[in-house]
């Protein structure tokens, strides 16, 4: 076996480039950390966006999801973009039409024209399938850490239907968050709105009433009689 020892050479050669490699990464670290912090930090974002890029499964979990958070609601309360959005892309995945693209730290998720597995020719010939130069006409969303960007902007109210609001004055349109006056307020209000009435307080209230009525009686008879008095 004349190759072994130029085996052995060479595997001894690769171990110690190898380790060459690893000290002047080592060395180079401890010289300059802010250079090494921040290629570290490169890596591992990268490594984080490659590690929670969604796939198709995920994107019809997501899809599935918004229609039926939206299946939920009354059509007069819908939202007409959110709703149109998700329906559109409903059709395109029962025709077999949507489909997902991995491009390493994101995926995009675009429209074909066929279903790849229809038995026409267009659809099964590699010369008529979409040239890159088109893909970025026919993107529907874009996948990145985990979440697909597009759907979860067009599900944003939902559950609010502009076409309701579009007859009210302007004034009546936009709404403004209350102030820290007006929360503490409500809050106190709503406290006491559950607090027990106590029947002491309402039987002083009739108390202090009935006495009242009863002044003003004794005060009227009292008038009476000095104007009969004066009369006579």
């Amino acid at each position: 076996c004349w190759f072994l020892p130029s085996v052995g050479v060479w595997c001894r050669g690769l171990f110690t480039d190898y380790k060459e490699a690893c000290r002047e990464v080592v060395v180079g670290s401890w010289e300059r950390p802010i250079k090494a912090s921040i290629y570290a930090s490169l890596l591992g974002g990268t490594w984080a966006c490659f590690y929670t890029r969604p796939d198709q499964q995920a994107f019809e979990a997501t899809l599935l999801d918004c229609s039926g958070q939206l299946g939920l609601l009354s059509p007069w309360i819908r939202n007409g973009t959110s709703d149109g959005h998700v329906q559109s892309l409903g059709k395109l995945r029962n025709e077999g039409r949507l489909h997902v693209l991995s491009l390493g730290i994101l995926a995009l998720a675009y429209q074909a024209d066929y279903d790849p597995d229809a038995t026409l020719y267009e659809a099964q010939c590699s010369n008529l399938s979409i040239p890159w130069r088109e893909l970025h006409e026919r993107v529907l969303d874009v996948g990145f850490v985990g979440r697909w960007w597009v759907l979860q902007s067009k599900m944003k109210d939902y559950d609010v239907n502009e076409e309701q609001f579009k007859d009210l004055p302007a004034d009546m349109q936009a709404t403004s968050a209350p102030s820290v006056q007006e929360v503490e307020t409500s809050e106190r209000l709503h406290k006491e709105s559950w607090l027990p009435l106590t029947v002491e307080k309402e039987e002083e209230e009739e108390e202090t009433e009935t006495n009242v009525t009863d002044r003003k009686e004794e005060e009227s008879q009292i008038q009476a009689l000095k104007e009969e008095q004066i009369q006579a």
